[in-house]
């Protein structure tokens, strides 16, 4: 049986905030059975909580924020990340601030908090929406999609007219050695013109060279090149990741991106969630239902 699971211990992480600039600092913290992921603003009064569910994204723009009743928290999806990869079902993630602490601009601070803290199986099954038809959200200019699978795959394809970037391709079955080896260390990107202008509205004051890959015109900024060659398509695959947990449950899938960013990810995730009859939730133990390959769609644009 494929249980649920959480943490062993806490673990905290510090660091700052990418549009604050200002300390950051969160703790992950195990969870009972069936809570799901929340966020937790110890520093507020009653120390409210928010459930990381797409009813609260709010925010699309350059990152994902939610926003509850009491607080919003932003850049949740580097965070998020990791618990996609490595099946945490459950666990408060405590912050004494606003932001998500933006670490080094990918998902390995997260993921070696994790693996430090280590994890524990639960006394419940882990409950998965297991799509049985495709489900679409997009255009041809940009879309995303989900076709049946025994597993977790992920295609993720972008396009990009900078001479450093282009059309790059990743495509990956998601578990915990891939994203640790493929994904976890690809770094957030961004134009320099993009952040002067954010820098002018008083946003990204913790940006820099050591959290983000930034580009001019032609060029890459940062000294040390890059950690991947196509270190572009692996974050965005990344922030996918991230951005499924707000489905509220792990997927079983094949996700399918085109040029798609946060705001599409929460169209798709929406859709999913309407689509009640291309879904359905099963507990693993036994053998997976049968479905057919997902080959047989021909949904290349």
């Amino acid at each position: 049986m494929f249980l649920q699971r959480t943490l062993r211990k806490p673990i905290e992480i510090e660091g700052i905030g990418l549009h604050t600039g200002a300390p950051a600092r969160l703790r992950f913290c195990p969870a009972p059975s069936n809570t799901g992921i929340y966020f937790v603003r110890k520093d507020l009064p009653g120390s409210p909580a928010l459930a990381t569910n797409w009813e609260f994204v709010k925010s699309t723009s350059f990152a994902t924020s939610l926003t509850g009743p009491e607080f919003s928290v932003s850049t949740v999806e580097h965070c998020l990340s990791a618990l996609t990869a490595l099946r945490i079902d459950n666990l408060f993630i405590e912050l004494t601030g606003p932001e998500i602490p933006i670490g080094d601009g990918s998902a390995s601070v997260f993921l070696e908090a994790i693996l430090t803290a280590g994890m524990v199986e639960q006394d419940q099954p882990r409950k998965y929406a297991y799509v049985t038809k495709p489900i679409y959200y997009g255009t041809a200019e940009k879309h995303a999609y989900v076709l049946p699978y025994n597993g977790l795959r992920l295609t993720c394809t972008i396009e990009f007219s900078h001479p450093k970037i282009g059309t790059q391709k990743i495509d990956l079955d998601i578990n915990e050695y891939s994203f640790t080896n493929e994904l976890s260390k690809a770094r957030t990107f961004g134009f320099l013109k993009d952040v002067e202008v954010l820098k002018e509205k008083g946003l990204a004051r913790g940006g820099s060279l050591d959290n983000a890959i930034v580009l001019d015109n032609q060029e890459i900024l940062n000294s040390g090149g890059l950690r991947y060659r196509d270190e572009f398509v692996r974050h965005k695959a990344l922030d996918a990741l991230g951005d499924l947990v707000t489905l509220g449950m792990p997927l079983m899938g094949h996700l399918v991106l085109f040029k798609s960013g946060h705001d599409v990810m929460n169209y798709l995730v929406r859709k999913i969630v309407e689509s009640k009859d291309s879904y359905r939730h099963i507990e693993l133990g036994a053998d997976l239902p049968d479905v057919a390959a997902d080959s047989q769609y021909n949904w290349s644009r």
